[in-house]
């Protein structure tokens, strides 16, 4: 009774459930045909349920039945089981658990069958399903090796067989073993009854086939699909077919077979669904065969299809921004290329290529814009007066026929929603306005246009006529074209000027609201005269040479973006010769004449030969001139960009700033047009701040920003300005009771007498006092001056103190003022550069929270600025800047130059690995 209840009834409803589940979770299983299908069509979630999301309900329909057939039927005495059924229960609690990816409650169900029922006629069955579920776990060798032990030991049935050899397959194919999965995967496809796995197995074979590179067997793989035409799911024929028409070739493939086939498949009924597909494929062998306007036919008829797979509609928008792009009509590219990055994976090594090339675009994009427009306004001022005339109105009848032709699309969208509108209102689908309360109904013929419609109406914009403002827009302009103004009266067709008393006794008051109407229609007609245009033209000279200096500058960052970014040497090429021909100002000619040589040494040796003849000729005693004449790399190289950036960031890292700063200018003016001028240009920012503050700062590191904002410098400089530079600006003097101050005396570079007898006598007073601990330094705090600076002070009492004594005491009597200083107010000095201030104004008091507490959380050690020596080993350890090098008290008669104490001249981390010359 027992066998019989649980085997004809929980059981069997229990497995109609699951199958009903398994149907489901394949209809929403979709395969993504652009890698590797797996051989069982199943996603694994690896996000967990959240609150509020539902199970599979037939998954668990088919587990209440098989928990409740083991409860309420299990018949375990004595150790044994009595009831034949409770192996298939296991079984069924097993898949269903397995569907429903809880692996770990799965594998204890098969484990149960195969501990509990080792003679039951479904323990094979048991063993396999155990192994899935081990690979589901990421336990591949394991899998592999007990179903190998499985099928040495005993022979299977045939469905069972095809089962276990498609799983040593997927077993395979996770470890990376595909030669090896190939042979199992046959086997499968020979063994298994059902058609869908067929069709699915021999298509995979097709994909590992193409892998390995047996590329026939990939297409005769391919074409054992397509042969099994309505056995085989209709989603494995269309896509072998697109992938045999890959592996053939687009540029080898018969244009007249191709069209034929696809035109065919393209016709069929079935195919419906896979549209997308198919014109994709279409697409694709117009764009390799050169067909482009063809192809993008294709490619947008792709897109217009409805369908779920994101990566086709991500190709479809990639392969047209290249189109576009090659045919430089990059803000159309970059759009596309916009629609491309929202379809893929963010975290995908193809949207961080993409996107990369799109922010690239961003710096084309406004160049060209840039060069078009000035282009075209200096073509203008280049005719004469009755030329520009004759121009402009080209250009307003253009414009007339474009808003004419929007005019029509308006109206004809208009006219199509009427008519669907007033089917619906005669078939009784459409408004509720007939079911609207009298008073609604009023309310609702009331409405102004563009109001909205009653709540009745499901409070959505009505598409009514004449709260369309389009449409009324555009029937005034008709009906006054046909009929001009009219007077809103009885028989309005028969009255005219002649005829019509009203139109000459008008009030006052209609005289002057028609007068402001034609006032209106005068300046709306106004932008079709050309003297609209003409107005407009810059007169003034000054601004003429700006805006010709400006498209000169942009021609010369085109050329430059396209050569190092993109590497169209043609296209830059182009531009430089444009830029040559408009004249442009000294500085860029000679950099442009070089890049072209550089340019055609790759495209055009004669070219090259003649550029660099003609450098040589114009300008016999520029640096390229003497590195194009010189046949010793050697010695060509010696003064290299990459040699001078070496030799000058040693300087920096040295500390030796002053002369830098002059070293930095020359090699500016040398290098203008390399590559590495950018990164000259922000370590002269960094070298400025660290010797003038923040303010000069800034305004350096604005001009990276903008003149070189295509470069990774110019970007981190824009970085600093926006998110670093208002931080260090916040640094304000606070009246606080520090932990660790400093003594300051500031002293001329050019005193060299008296800055040796001030560092002798606090040398002779730090020996003095060993147990203190106390440190001296050399910093630079700007062109002309230093700071003395003793450490390691801990309060300010004791400061002043030890300033009295050096002051006062015979054996030292230093004259130089002695300045007392916090160690975070000696921070903001050397930001702002600003001592005179510290010593006028009174610092601020603050806030119950301490100074430091306020700064730390916002400048983060990651983000500390450029080295410097402000810290101590005594500091407190929550400052800003981590401590760095120090002159030892030990170190008597000798001044040393040591990094300058400035917190700024570093934006990030990032930055100083920027400005680090490249091995």
């Amino acid at each position: 009774m027992h066998a019989l209840s649980t085997k004809d009834n929980i059981l069997y409803n229990g497995q109609i459930a699951l199958d009903k589940g398994i149907i489901e979770l394949k209809g929403t299983y979709k395969d993504n045909f652009w890698e590797n299908l797996p051989i069982e069509r199943m996603q694994v979630n690896k996000d967990e349920l959240k609150p509020g999301d539902t199970k599979n309900a037939n998954f668990e329909r088919a587990e209440t039945k098989a928990t409740k057939a083991i409860q309420k039927h299990s018949m375990n005495i004595g150790g044994s089981e009595k009831n034949p059924q409770m192996d298939e229960a296991y079984l069924l609690l097993g898949k269903t658990r397995y569907y429903d990816q809880r692996f770990i409650p799965a594998l204890e169900a098969f484990n149960y069958i195969l501990y509990k029922s080792p003679d039951s006629d479904k323990i094979h069955e048991a063993r396999i399903w155990r192994e899935k579920t081990n690979m589901r776990l990421e336990n591949d060798a394991l899998a592999l090796k007990n179903m190998q032990a499985i099928l040495k030991d005993i022979k299977l049935k045939n469905q069972i067989f095809a089962d276990a050899n498609a799983t040593i397959s997927q077993a395979f194919l996770n470890l990376g073993q595909k030669d090896s999965a190939v042979a199992k995967l046959k086997i499968a496809t020979k063994f298994t009854k059902s058609k869908e796995e067929k069709a699915r197995y021999r298509f995979i074979l097709a994909q590992l086939y193409d892998d390995l590179g047996y590329k026939d067997s990939a297409f005769v793989a391919y074409q054992s699909v397509i042969d099994m035409k309505r056995k085989s799911p209709r989603q494995y024929v269309i896509h072998a077919q697109a992938k045999q028409a890959q592996l053939a070739g687009f540029e080898n493939s018969d244009s007249i077979t191709f069209s034929k086939k696809f035109n065919k498949l393209l016709k069929d009924r079935e195919n419906r669904p896979f549209l997308d597909v198919l014109h994709h494929q279409m697409a694709l062998y117009f764009d390799k065969n050169k067909k482009f306007e063809t192809a993008k036919k294709e490619y947008n008829k792709s897109l217009k299809q409805k369908t779920l797979d994101t990566y086709t509609v991500a190709s479809n928008y990639r392969n047209l921004a290249t189109i576009y792009f090659n045919a430089a009509d990059y803000q159309t590219a970059g759009k596309y290329y916009d629609s491309t990055l929202v379809q893929l994976n963010v975290r995908s090594r193809e949207y961080k290529f993409i996107n990369k090339k799109r922010q690239n675009l961003v710096d084309v994009i406004k160049y060209e814009g840039i060069a078009i427009r000035n282009d075209s306004i200096l073509n203008v001022l280049g005719l004469s007066k009755s030329d520009q005339i004759t121009y402009y109105e080209k250009y307003i009848v253009k414009l007339k026929k474009e808003e004419q032709r929007k005019i029509a699309l308006a109206a004809a969208a208009a006219k199509e929603k009427n008519k669907a509108d007033s089917k619906n209102d005669a078939s009784g689908l459409g408004g509720n306005d007939s079911k609207l309360p009298t008073d609604a109904g009023i309310k609702a013929g009331m409405m102004p246009p563009g109001a909205m419609e009653p709540v009745g109406n499901g409070g959505k914009e009505s598409d009514f006529y004449f709260y369309n403002p389009k449409t009324v827009a555009y029937g005034k302009l008709q009906f006054k074209k046909i009929w001009g103004d009219r007077v809103f009266k009885n028989n309005w067709r028969l009255s005219t000027d002649k005829t019509s008393t009203e139109l000459v006794d008008t009030s006052t008051k209609n005289d002057s609201l028609s007068s402001t109407i034609k006032e209106k229609d005068t300046n709306i007609e106004e932008k079709y005269t050309p003297d609209f245009y003409l107005k407009d033209l810059p007169k003034n000279q000054v601004v003429i040479d700006s805006i010709a200096k400006e498209r000169n500058f942009a021609y010369f960052q085109l050329g430059s973006i396209y050569k190092d970014k993109f590497k169209e040497y043609q296209l830059a090429a182009n531009k430089l010769e444009q830029l040559l021909k408009n004249n442009p100002e000294e500085r860029l000619v000679l950099p442009s004449m070089y890049n072209l040589y550089k340019i055609y040494e790759i495209i055009n040796k004669d070219k090259a030969l003649a550029m660099k003849e003609r450098i040589i000729k114009e300008f016999p005693n520029s640096r390229y001139a003497q590195i194009l004449s010189n046949s010793n790399p050697e010695i060509a190289g010696i003064d290299s960009p990459d040699v001078a950036y070496n030799k000058l960031y040693k300087l920096y890292e040295s500390g030796d700033y002053r002369a830098l700063i002059t070293e930095l200018e020359k090699a500016i003016d040398q290098f203008t047009g390399e590559e590495l001028v950018s990164k000259f240009e922000l370590l002269k920012a960094n070298t400025v701040g660290k010797l003038k503050g923040i303010i000069e700062f800034k305004k350096v590191l604005n001009f990276v920003a903008l003149n070189y904002p295509n470069t990774e410098e110019g970007k981190q400089a824009e970085a600093f300005l926006k998110t670093d530079a208002p931080i260090l600006e916040g640094f304000k003097f606070y009246a606080e009771a520090a932990k660790s101050w400093k003594i300051v005396y500031k002293v001329a570079l050019d005193d060299d007498k008296n800055n040796k007898i001030l560092i002798d006598k606090i040398n002779k007073f730090i020996a003095s006092r060993p147990t203190d601990k106390l440190t001296f330094s050399n910093d630079i705090y700007t062109l002309n001056e230093n700071f003395i600076v003793i450490h390691g002070i801990p309060s300010e009492t004791y400061a002043k103190g030890i300033a009295t004594i050096l002051s006062d005491y015979k054996e030292y009597k230093i004259p130089q003022t002695a300045i007392v200083i916090s160690n975070y107010n000696y921070k903001v000095v050397q930001i702002n550069k600003n001592i005179e201030q510290y010593l006028v104004a009174p610092a601020v008091a603050p806030s119950p929270i301490s100074a430091t507490e306020k700064v730390v959380p916002v400048i983060a050690p990651t983000k500390a600025v450029a080295p410097n020596n402000l810290d101590t080993p005594d500091d407190n350890p929550t400052d800003i800047v981590p401590p760095t090098n120090k002159i030892p008290a030990q170190a008597p008669n000798q001044i040393e130059e040591v990094k300058a104490a400035s917190v700024i001249g570093q934006g990030s981390l990032e930055q100083d690995q920027m400005l680090k010359p490249k091995k």
